[in-house]
């Protein structure tokens, strides 16, 4: 790149980076600051399957120590979560609603409806921090950028509620 182009292109980017913070109302936001960004990871398309069949895998998720059976469905965020199990992850409440937690990197999550409703007991992935979401509560609408990923089993969800510590694991 030429010194001149150089010239153009700081100025350019640092244009870009005001405006976009500007755009950012912390105020309005309903969720708190994401972490630091990440390099985002595609891992190729989801593989079809033969007749429109789907298909979930069994895990198992161990809250505080208690273990909770759980089901991924066929979604390619999912399977890109299951590549990454075992995991062992850190909790925090997010709006009296969901428990929250980062996975090392975030998750491909191409074919993603737009956005999806949360109800408790839902497995999810909200793409646009990158943060899994374990929902103990209905959420209130729409959500766009969050992905469901599965559920956990009936009757369990109240353990979500106080859960400090999550470890995901693939099914005995």
């Amino acid at each position: 790149m030429t010194s001149a182009a150089l010239a153009r292109a700081v100025p350019a980017a640092a244009l870009l980076l005001a405006v976009t913070a500007c755009a950012q109302d912390p105020q309005r936001s309903s969720r708190p600051a994401p972490p630091a960004p990440q390099e985002r990871t595609a891992t190729g398309p989801a593989p079809t399957h033969p007749s429109g069949r789907t298909s979930t895998v069994n895990i198992r998720l161990t809250l505080d120590g208690h273990p909770v059976d759980a089901t991924l469905n066929d979604s390619a965020a999912a399977r890109d979560l299951a590549a990454l199990l075992p995991l062992s992850l850190d909790l925090e409440d997010f709006h009296r609603t969901e428990r929250i937690a980062y996975p090392p990197r975030k998750l491909d999550t191409s074919g993603a409806p737009d956005a999806a409703r949360p109800q408790a007991g839902d497995l999810a992935y909200y793409a646009p921090w990158g943060n899994l979401a374990l929902f103990y509560r209905d959420g209130d609408s729409p959500s766009t950028g969050l992905v469901l990923l599965g559920k956990v089993a009936d009757g369990h969800t109240e353990r979500l509620a106080t859960a400090e510590h999550v470890t995901i694991e693939a099914a005995p």
